[in-house]
């Protein structure tokens, strides 16, 4: 009997600790990233980095940007981003760290490289085999239709 009581107590404790524990966690999280929920002072510095956090794709969201993402990855992103803005770097420079730190995917504007350059060009021939195959075919109609 002791001991249920015992661990009825115990396990009140921990659903206590974790439900009190974690709003504090988050926001312990939050902070670490000084520039993640702030702007920069300087207004255009901030378009800037304003434009650059728009076309960066959050890691853990996958469908937002990190300027729309409450990920704490993007958080840290966020701040990345707008430090080195601060610090005068240019957002190019910036983006082009980002893709060779996380790979191709953090960006919205893919790259056309040796590897990725099948991807463009195979719909656009397909697109025009398509067309040659169209035109084939409702020519060769028009051609017998016309003669009759």
């Amino acid at each position: 009997m002791m001991r249920a009581a015992y661990s009825f107590v115990a396990g009140m404790v921990l659903a206590l600790g974790l439900a009190t524990g974690t709003p504090g966690m988050a926001q312990e999280e939050r902070s670490t990233a000084p520039y993640a929920y702030r702007q920069l002072d300087d207004p255009a510095k901030e378009e800037q980095a304003q434009d650059l956090m728009e076309t960066l794709r959050c890691l853990q969201c996958q469908g937002q940007s990190i300027a729309d993402s409450d990920a704490p990855i993007a958080g840290s992103m966020r701040s990345l981003v707008r430090e080195r803005i601060a610090a005068g770097e240019e957002p190019e420079a910036i983006r082009s760290w980002l893709i060779e730190r996380y790979g191709d995917y953090v960006s919205y504007a893919p790259r056309i490289t040796g590897l990725t350059w099948p991807l463009f060009a195979v719909p656009a021939v397909l697109v025009l085999l398509a067309f040659l195959l169209l035109r084939r075919r409702f020519g060769a109609k028009a051609d017998e239709g016309g003669e009759a």
